[in-house]
C-alpha cells in the first residue's frame, strides 16, 4: 500500500525519510486521501468520496476526482495546481509536474477525460484534454497542450 512512498524515496534525492514524505509532500498526501476517497466511490458513497477529496484538495492544492483511477507509484512533483478529472486513468510509475490537468472537453456522462499509460512523465502545466491516450514511456513537455492520441 505504501509503494508510492518508496516511489517518492526513489525519485527525490532530497527526501530524508518516509515521514518527511508522508507528512510534508503534498504528492503523497493527496494520493493517501484518494485511495480513500476512491474506495468510498467504488462502493457508491459519493458524497464522502467527495468530501474526502475536497479535503485532499484544500490541505495540498492538488484535485484528484474520486473517481479517477490511479495505478502504482505515481510521483506527483510539487503538485499544486494539478487537477485529474472523474475518468482519468493513469498507469504505473508515472510522473506527473506541478500545474498539470488531466481534463475533459465536454459534459457529457461519458469516458471524457485521458488515459495515461505506464512510466509516462507528464510536465510542469500540460494540459491533456479528452478521451485520448497517452502510451507507455512517453513524454509530455511542460505547457503543452494535447488533444490527440500521442502513441
Amino acid at each position: 500500500m505504501f509503494d508510492f512512498l518508496k516511489a517518492y524515496r526513489n525519485y527525490d534525492p532530497a527526501a530524508k525519510s518516509y515521514a518527511e514524505i508522508f507528512f510534508l509532500y503534498p504528492g503523497p498526501r493527496a494520493l493517501f486521501f484518494h485511495r480513500i476517497s476512491h474506495a468510498l466511490y467504488s462502493i457508491g458513497l459519493f458524497f464522502l468520496a467527495r468530501l474526502v477529496a475536497d479535503i485532499a484538495r484544500s490541505t495540498t492544492g492538488i484535485e484528484i476526482h474520486p473517481g479517477a483511477v490511479i495505478g502504482k507509484r505515481l510521483v506527483i512533483d510539487h503538485g499544486v495546481g494539478c487537477v485529474i478529472g472523474e475518468t482519468a486513468v493513469i498507469g504505473d510509475d508515472c510522473i506527473i509536474f506541478h500545474g498539470v490537468t488531466l481534463g475533459g472537453l465536454k459534459f457529457d456522462p461519458v469516458k471524457r477525460h485521458p488515459t495515461i499509460g505506464n512510466r509516462v512523465l507528464i510536465g510542469t502545466g500540460a494540459k491533456i484534454l479528452g478521451p485520448i491516450h497517452i502510451g507507455d514511456d512517453a513524454k509530455i513537455g511542460a505547457n503543452a497542450v494535447v488533444f490527440k492520441d500521442v502513441v
